[in-house]
C-alpha cells in the first residue's frame, strides 16, 4: 500500500482548492466537471486514477495506483425514499447519485472545495449545566467508560 499512499500524498500537496462555481438550492458547490477538470491532470501526473460504480443502492469509489494496482475504496449508501420538490423518482435518484459521487470522491481524495456551508446552518457548541450533563450521562450509558466517566 505504500505506493498508493505516497502518490495520494503527492497529489494532495499539489491539488488546489476547488472553487464552488455552481449555484443550487440556496448554496454553491463545485460540480463534477469542475472537480474532474482540476483533479484529472494531477491524478495522472501522480500515477493515480479512480472509478465510481453504482451497485446495490451504493456508490463505490475506488482510487487506484496505476503501476502497482493498489487501491483505496469507499462505499456510500444511496438514501431511499427521498422526495424532492418537483422531481420524479428518477430525477431524485440521478441527483442523489451525482451528489454522492461528488462528496465521496472529494472525501476519498481529501479535496477542499472552498468553505463548507452546504449544511446551510450554523453549528454551535452547547454546554450543558452539570445537572443536565448527569441526566444525559445516566440516559446514555454507551458513551461512558466503566468508571462512569464520559469518553
Amino acid at each position: 500500500m505504500k505506493n498508493i499512499y505516497k502518490a495520494l500524498a503527492d497529489f494532495q500537496q499539489e491539488v488546489p482548492v476547488i472553487h464552488k462555481g455552481t449555484q443550487g438550492f440556496n448554496y454553491s458547490y463545485a460540480d463534477l466537471p469542475a472537480i474532474f477538470d482540476t483533479i484529472n491532470p494531477i491524478l495522472k501526473k501522480n500515477g493515480l486514477g479512480f472509478y465510481q460504480a453504482v451497485n446495490d443502492n451504493k456508490i463505490k469509489t475506488v482510487v487506484f495506483h496505476i503501476e502497482s494496482g493498489e487501491t483505496i475504496e469507499s462505499e456510500t449508501n444511496i438514501p431511499q425514499g427521498v422526495v424532492l420538490n418537483k422531481m420524479n423518482d428518477f430525477q431524485v435518484l440521478g441527483s442523489a447519485i451525482t451528489y454522492l459521487r461528488r462528496y465521496s470522491l472529494s472525501s476519498l481524495l481529501g479535496l477542499v472545495t472552498d468553505k463548507d456551508t452546504d449544511a446551510s446552518g450554523e453549528q454551535t457548541i452547547q454546554v450543558l449545566p452539570k445537572e443536565k450533563l448527569k441526566d444525559y450521562q445516566t440516559n446514555n450509558k454507551e458513551t461512558q467508560s466503566k468508571d462512569g466517566e464520559p469518553f
